[in-house]
């Protein structure tokens, strides 16, 4: 049994700090309670000893005569530490903490909110909150809250659960859910989390049978393995997982200092590993709950991105093709026996997909689920669009519709029907029963399916864990270009040959040695950006021009950076020809080393052409990380360009996650940019790695306050 199964199930419960007043925060608990016809036992607890709310009550959780399961506590801060010791000496399971007040508030809660962690962790209790909002298990009728939500609202029994830290953010998505009609099993609200977090609330609902899809928002992540482990066992369990994720964390410095740093915001780097998981991050509540309507009615994400409209307006049509486009949804035109067999029970249609029946077909028996049965049987479409304008306000005529439709959803058990079209909710119920969502508006519908269609193709391609032994010594230094690049070169990634000279006549030699034409560049682990003090001079094509070259490098990094250490200028060859691109790592501190690719050059933070993903990579997840940068275009022979070396490009992006994994202890970043993607092979013209200082301790995201 998981540790949170108590939690959902108590045999018997005690509200601590139980209030006669049903308004107070002690009292709504246990007024939804008893209102709701919770079954098993409830003991209200307060020091009057009174009556309340027309059941016994106890000065103390000891004075209870029979075995507690699950405490309720909602007495004022102070007297906090003191309930969960009863509790604990009363063999209680598992505690949920309303009070708020603790590390939300700064040092001084947080250590008291520490001392609770600590003496149930000592007893094996399990606690949620404190500055918790409550939880529901909408089935058992355990109405666990002191949300004012349900004081008009009864939350209907469904399949979708709901995870989450803030209370406020809960009791808002369940309130619009349930006014829309959808049903939940469980609902949590961890607050500030000292024990019970998001992630352990997902590896819950993702074992649990009455939860068909999973909702979860999150402020903040203290523990960025187990949210992927949580993700990808609810991924395995064939649930779709939809999270909001709020707010943002501010970047250190050192991460900062380098491209990849600046670009790897909270939002990009959660993004990607939703993403890698096989959870999908909805923009808005509504859509949100768009998405998991759609799942929970037809029980299952669609078999495919194909999409097929049947429509009575041509209008309606192409409006739902154009956002089809947008979503990355395919749109397959209407093959020759699908046409055959529209036009033979609607010769006035425009066979095509979208299918437009035109007005007529109400003239034609059984016209729309014949027609929607030609696109069925022949079409390559996972899911199949019906809009019937407003066919659902008039249940009496859309009767024998329902039945029909039914029979349709027999004979394609495998493809999903959608409708789109006015109704009533006497109407929608009935679809919904045959697995048939009702929209009302044509484009949340398409958005939905295309949220879907993308968790399905994210749960073909789920991210796997690699495993790369740390590294046997210490990085060493790395603070300038030529250290750097030799860090990198000795991981296997692709280098030119270099000289570091400290003098115009060394300088002139080395261009010799390696041959014209060269490029010079400033040395100096304090000016990782060069080009921003004019720091690199290309096209050198003699030893006069270096020897120039040389002084003006050092005139110009003393005049613009006066106290730099400067370690000489740097000589390459001039390489000719390739596309460059950059790669990066980015140490997030809550998932780990994260991978950066994109579109390189100078330009990189104006057109944030990059994506990211988890170290270390494979060859296909490197692929796919590739793939995902529209400037990746560049390398298959623009424009009668020839095409790029790929496989060395995804062979630098393995190494590179592997040595970031390796070192992930001492790294903050690395940028290598550019790296030039040329016909045969790839090269790397420059690189700058951010070490950790030295006293950099292990991230604590910041306590986050709810408003319940």
């Amino acid at each position: 049994m998981h540790s949170l199964h108590p939690l959902f199930f108590p045999s018997s419960v005690a509200i601590i700090g139980a209030s006669s007043d049903p308004e107070r925060i002690g009292g709504r608990p246990l007024r939804f309670l008893i209102e709701s016809g919770f079954a098993a036992p409830i003991y209200p607890v307060n020091k009057s000893g009174a009556q309340i709310q027309g059941l016994p009550s106890f000065a103390s959780v000891l004075d209870i005569p029979g075995p507690v399961d699950q405490a309720i506590v909602a007495v004022p801060v102070a007297g906090v530490e003191a309930a969960l010791s009863d509790c604990i000496r009363k063999g209680v399971r598992c505690v949920q903490v309303l009070t708020a007040g603790f590390a939300e508030l700064g040092p001084e809660g947080r250590a008291l909110q520490d001392r609770l962690l600590a003496l149930c962790q000592a007893a094996g209790v399990r606690m949620v909150g404190p500055n918790s909002l409550g939880l529901l298990n909408v089935d058992t009728r355990f109405f666990a809250t002191f949300s004012t939500a349900l004081n008009g609202l009864q939350p209907r029994p469904g399949v979708i659960s709901l995870a989450t830290q803030s209370g406020a953010f809960g009791s808002c998505a369940y309130g619009m859910a349930t006014l829309r009609g959808l049903g939940f099993s469980k609902i949590i609200a961890t607050g500030n989390e000292a024990d019970v977090d998001v992630a352990e609330a997902i590896d819950y609902l993702a074992e649990d049978p009455q939860t068909r899809v999973i909702c979860a928002a999150l402020e903040s992540c203290r523990d960025g393995q187990r949210l992927r482990a949580a993700l990808l066992k609810a991924a395995g369990a064939g649930k779709p997982v939809l999270v909001m994720k709020v707010g943002r964390t501010e970047l250190g410095a050192a991460a900062a200092s380098t491209h990849t740093g600046s670009l790897a915001g909270d939002d990009a780097v959660f993004d990607t590993v939703f993403a890698e998981c096989g959870a999908y991050r909805p923009a808005s509540i509504e859509e949100m709950l768009d998405i998991a309507y759609l799942c929970a009615t037809t029980g299952r994400l669609p078999l495919n991105a194909d999409m097929g409209v049947v429509t009575g307006s041509g209008g309606i049509g192409v409006l739902m093709a154009d956002h089809a486009g947008e979503l990355g949804l395919s749109m397959s035109p209407l093959p020759p026996a699908a046409v055959a067999a529209t036009l033979e029970v609607l010769p006035f249609a425009v066979a095509a997909n979208p299918l437009d029946m035109t007005a007529q077909v109400t003239s034609v028996k059984s016209g729309v689920t014949r027609a929607l049965d030609a696109m069925l049987n022949h079409g390559p479409y996972g899911t199949v669009f019906a809009y019937l304008a407003h066919s659902g306000l008039s249940p009496q005529r859309f009767a024998s519709s329902i039945e029909e439709l039914g029979a349709l959803r027999l004979r394609h058990p495998d493809k999903d029907v959608v409708m789109v079209m006015l109704s009533v909710p006497e109407v929608n119920a009935r679809l919904e029963a045959l697995g048939m969502p009702v929209f009302a508006d044509p484009s949340r519908a398409v958005v939905a399916l295309g949220a879907a269609a993308r968790m399905a193709t994210r749960r073909r391609a789920l991210y796997e864990a690699g495993t790369v032994r740390p590294a046997a010594t210490p990085l060493g230094r790395v603070d300038t270009e030529a250290t750097a690049k030799q860090a990198l070169a000795a991981a296997g990634l692709p280098m030119l040959p270099e000289h570091l000279c400290t003098s115009a006549d060394e300088a002139a030699r080395a261009a010799q040695a390696l041959g014209f034409p060269v490029v010079a560049k400033i040395a100096s682990p304090d000016i990782p950006h060069k080009t921003e003090v004019g720091g690199v001079i290309l096209h050198l094509t003699d030893a006069d021009a270096v020897r120039a070259a040389f002084d003006t490098l050092m005139s110009r990094a003393r005049a613009a950076r006066p106290q730099a250490r400067l370690d000489g200028v740097l000589l390459a060859p001039m390489l000719q020809g390739g596309v460059e691109v950059i790669l990066g790592v980015h140490m997030d501190p809550t998932f780990g080393p994260m991978v950066m690719y994109g579109s390189g050059g100078t330009a990189v933070e104006l057109f944030k052409d990059v994506a990211f993903a988890s170290a270390p990579l494979t060859p296909p997840r490197a692929r796919d990380l590739v793939e995902r940068v529209r400037a990746s275009a560049l390398l298959r022979g623009w424009r009668g360009a020839p095409p790029c070396d790929e496989a060395a490009l995804v062979d630098a992006l393995c190494r590179l996650s592997e040595f970031a994994v390796a070192h992930q202890d001492e790294l903050a970043s690395i940028d290598i940019n550019p790296l030039v993607v040329r016909a045969q092979g790839a090269v790397c013209l420059d690189a700058v790695i951010v070490k950790r200082p030295p006293a950099t301790q292990p991230h604590e995201e910041p306590e986050h306050a709810h408003a319940h």
